[in-house]
């Protein structure tokens, strides 16, 4: 057998994971890819004595099996590229391309992803980057960034246009890396926990849990229900307010005051709500492993469902008039569309991808903690515009609305069984885990592997952002330059969930 099949949080031997030839390493990973409901979750390389060992993890959505191979090479040594085949694949091997020097033979877009202090090629900044380019008198360029007005995160657009129309997008992140995952290195604590909820501030919940699973499945431990449905209604707190906030900037965008402020004051309304649980308006604090130090009863319980119940109402009245008004669809619809084909090549995840007719969601396809329980359903847009992304938004928050209201009321009725938090609990020796969660901006991907002794030897993260990047690359071709600040603020990707 060359793969091993395993499942979202179960740790496998990292001795069970088939070791196979460079080229049986290729024509594996290819046949699984080109399995029907299929794809990359993780592929990425760990050092060991100047050689790389390459672990990667194809998930399928309708078996919800994870299956994983390993091969060998060496640093700066040679590997077949998976991208002309499957696009998604391009970042996971520009990644390891820029970390180690390999070369992926057939790549056709060998790029620089990042800038990190210890990259390979030093010699690679951010000033003699490989713009691609076209030399025609009918074209100009336009850049904006690194550096912007508003006070965002550095990120470069480098824009090829006709007149007022966008041919070509190419965008440059990677400018504040911050070396996340070799902060996540040797023995768990609470360092390593206030690191996770660090990694992208508005999915603190997300990848937390993500954290937290991965290190429980490494160390044998399954956390009971409780515990489980109150990360759960975390995370669907998290996906409402924002939503919420995401509402609200894309009214801004085009001048629809009203929609703007309202939305800013529910969303308000919720992160409160999660403050009153924990202290902390971002949720920092809440999730630990095996533990929690924010349980919650009975009368937490009726004040979180009073406030979310007025806030849902609320924002339906916002959302009903934003449909009911021809000024704002003329400025919507239409206007930055991302077909299914293009989300698909592009290994689009998350609301994003749904928008765009895409019917993936971890939460069903390889759920996790309480949504293990649940028969959960997928709901998405097809038109892949500006409108698809935002009456996407309005149908999640519904939906977790409902998930919010279920959890709470299973709650209610369970018995108060509180753990204190173990930071530093005692992880198998020699494990694998892979741990997917669904945040409110997709797919998430901890994989954490273990040593002899039992620390993290090597932690990968893959926030959605690493896909999603390339989807507004490519929804805003065709479209008027001025129409580019709402196609990005549809999708609100994260420069620090990709920069790590």
């Amino acid at each position: 057998m060359n793969t091993i099949n395993t499942q979202n949080n179960r740790a496998v031997d990292i001795k069970d994971i088939p070791l196979l030839r460079a080229d049986a390493f290729y024509k594996t990973i290819a046949e699984r890819l080109n399995s029907e409901g299929a794809r990359c979750v993780a592929y990425f390389a760990e050092e060991d004595k100047n050689a790389l060992t390459l672990y990667c993890g194809i998930a399928n959505d309708l078996s919800g099996d994870i299956s994983l191979a390993k091969t060998r090479t060496t640093i700066a040594g040679h590997m077949q590229s998976f991208t002309p085949e499957h696009n998604a694949m391009h970042v996971y091997e520009r990644e390891m391309h820029e970390q180690f020097g390999l070369q992926f033979d057939g790549h056709p877009w060998l790029k620089p992803l990042r800038y990190a202090g210890n990259r390979f090629d030093k010699t690679k900044i951010p000033d003699n980057y490989p713009f691609f380019a076209i030399d025609s008198e009918e074209l100009h360029e336009v850049g904006v960034g690194p550096i912007h007005a508003g006070v965002i995160e550095p990120g470069h657009f480098r824009f090829i246009c006709r007149g007022e129309k966008v041919l070509h997008l190419e965008i440059v992140l990677g400018y504040q890396h911050r070396g996340v995952e070799s902060l996540m290195a040797g023995k768990p604590d609470l360092k390593t926990m206030l690191t996770a909820e660090q990694i992208a501030g508005d999915s603190t919940v997300a990848h937390a849990l993500a954290y937290v699973a991965a290190l429980e499945a490494a160390a044998g431990f399954m956390p009971n229900e409780k515990l489980q449905m109150e990360r759960c209604l975390a995370l669907e707190l998290e996906r409402i307010a924002v939503h919420i906030a995401d509402t609200s900037a894309l009214c801004m965008d085009v001048a629809y005051q009203l929609g703007q402020v309202a939305c800013e004051a529910l969303r308000t309304t919720v992160i409160n709500t999660t403050q009153l649980w924990c202290g902390n308006r971002f949720a920092k604090g809440l999730i630990r492993p095996q533990g929690t130090n924010f349980g919650i009863d009975a009368g937490l319980c009726r004040q979180i469902r009073k406030n979310i119940n007025e806030t849902v109402r609320r924002y339906r009245d916002i959302a009903g008039k934003i449909l009911s008004l021809p000024s704002i669809l003329a400025r919507f619809e239409d206007i930055g569309t991302l077909s299914t084909e293009q989300a698909q090549l592009a290994g689009m995840t998350g609301m994003a991808a749904r928008a765009s007719g895409l019917t993936s969601d971890v939460r069903k396809t390889h759920p996790f903690q309480y949504f293990t329980a649940l028969r959960h359903e997928i709901v998405a847009e097809k038109n892949g515009d500006v409108l698809s992304r935002l009456k996407q938004r309005f149908a999640e928050v519904e939906q977790s609305y409902r998930l919010v209201n279920r959890f709470l009321n299973l709650l209610e009725q369970s018995d108060n069984l509180l753990s204190r938090p173990e930071y530093s609990p005692q992880l198998k020796p020699q494990q694998l885990c892979l741990s997917l969660t669904e945040g409110w901006r997709g797919e998430i991907c901890h994989t954490i592997i273990t040593d002899r002794k039992g620390n993290i030897a090597r932690y990968k993260i893959k926030d959605p952002s690493l896909h999603n990047w390339l989807g507004l690359a490519l929804a805003v071709r065709n479209q008027d330059i001025s129409d580019f600040p709402i196609c990005n603020k549809s999708f609100n990707l994260s420069y620090c969930g990709h920069d790590l």
